[in-house]
């Protein structure tokens, strides 16, 4: 039954997606936007074609770690290495200011003062899937911009991280400083490892047997989605480790081969991820948050570009890259929606709050992609002129 259930639900989503997809294409839409509006529109609160989100976006998260795992393969790890210091200032002082807008706006619209803080805090986050999805990776300009924006995009997921163990600690009555400390030495030696292995193992392994595609393939998948869990147990997130696990391999002359095999594989479950946001958000209550989610997200909108744009600028990047890093980190997170649902579950968070962080987070997506698709040069362009892989 469980088995009919999981066919019927990807043949539900993919032949929905291709039929809306398509009709999006016609009025010049995002794919993107078309599949949340037609998980909202077949999920549970929908015409509930599919009861049941949570499958769907397990398996939809699976993309989210391929994702991350081709985006390492295209970064170099010395250029990486670089950025991760320029980008910390630029982390750092973006997130504090994101946070203190969010915090604003909520005690505004009356929110307590520990979930204002909870509020603004979830604001601090900008969409690893959103802004790496519709980032093209065969010009020099958007490989430099990769690698602002996997900088900028890794220190958010450690703060992020610290935040989910502070809520984890806070659910125990517990503060888990020891925790927060063990994070701190995982990821250096999670890195450590995973080059040393790569170089003394994995690399000769494939060289020994790179003619055979097959099994070159499967060592790759193997690879990204050990380090993935590898990561998970030292405390780290699963995108992190499969982060690691490309770029351990981003100097080999295979790297091109794995990344081209895994992009079907990858497309195949962000689809199904975005479906599921959409069909996991209650619709019911959009009313009871719809106006202060309106204005949280234009407030997001607005100083995301605008703060990126200045605070890289600063750091030496031209005005042009700037901008457009600023407008393709220019949403809330997906980590956001993680962090309000553990909040709500510790009894910090009331559902009300909780409502308000997942359609702020909801409509910043479909916005932020849809200017992203107008502007800028992404995989999935409507524009002919602005379609690049």
């Amino acid at each position: 039954m469980q088995h009919d259930l999981i066919i019927f639900a990807i043949f539900i989503v993919f032949t929905g997606a291709a039929v809306l997809g398509g009709l999006a294409l016609y009025a010049r839409q995002s794919l993107l936007v078309a599949y949340i509006a037609l998980g909202a529109l077949l999920g549970p609160w929908g015409i509930q074609l599919i009861s049941d989100a949570s499958l769907i976006q397990e398996i939809g998260h699976i993309g989210i770690i391929f994702l991350l795992f081709l985006l390492g393969l295209d970064l170099q790890p010395q250029n990486l290495f670089r950025m991760l210091r320029e980008a910390t200032v630029v982390t750092l002082i973006s997130s504090l200011t994101f946070a203190a807008a969010g915090i604003a706006v909520a005690l505004a619209f009356g929110f307590a003062p520990l979930e204002s803080v909870l509020i603004g805090a979830t604001m601090m986050f900008s969409s690893t899937i959103i802004a790496l999805k519709l980032l093209p990776t065969t010009e020099l300009h958007q490989r430099h911009m990769g690698e602002v924006i996997i900088s900028v995009l890794l220190l958010q997921d450690i703060i992020a991280i610290v935040i989910l163990l502070l809520l984890q600690g806070l659910s125990k009555g517990v503060m888990p400083w020891r925790d927060v400390g063990l994070l701190a030495l995982a990821l250096p030696m999670l890195v450590a490892f995973a080059f040393l292995f790569a170089r003394f193992a994995l690399l000769p392994l494939i060289r020994r047997f790179d003619t055979i595609k097959e099994y070159v393939f499967l060592v790759a998948i193997g690879w990204c989605l050990g380090i993935a869990q590898l990561a998970a147990a030292a405390g780290l997130s699963l995108e992190i480790g499969a982060f690691v696990a490309g770029v351990t391999l981003a100097t080999s002359p295979i790297a091109l081969y794995i990344a081209e095999s895994l992009k079907p594989l990858r497309d195949f479950f962000l689809i199904m991820f975005f479906f599921s946001l959409g069909a996991s958000f209650e619709l019911p209550r959009l009313g009871d948050v719809l106006a202060p989610a309106l204005v949280l997200a234009t407030v997001m909108l607005l100083i995301k570009p605008a703060v990126f744009r200045a605070l890289l600028q600063r750091a030496g990047e031209t005005a042009k890259l700037s901008r457009e890093t600023g407008y393709r980190l220019g949403q809330v997170s997906e980590f956001s929606l993680l962090i309000a649902v553990l909040a709500s579950h510790a009894g910090v968070l009331g559902l009300h709050a909780s409502y308000l962080i997942q359609a702020t987070t909801l409509i910043t997506f479909i916005i932020s992609s849809y200017l992203v698709m107008l502007r800028f040069p992404t995989p999935i362009a409507v524009s002919d002129k602005l379609r690049r892989d």
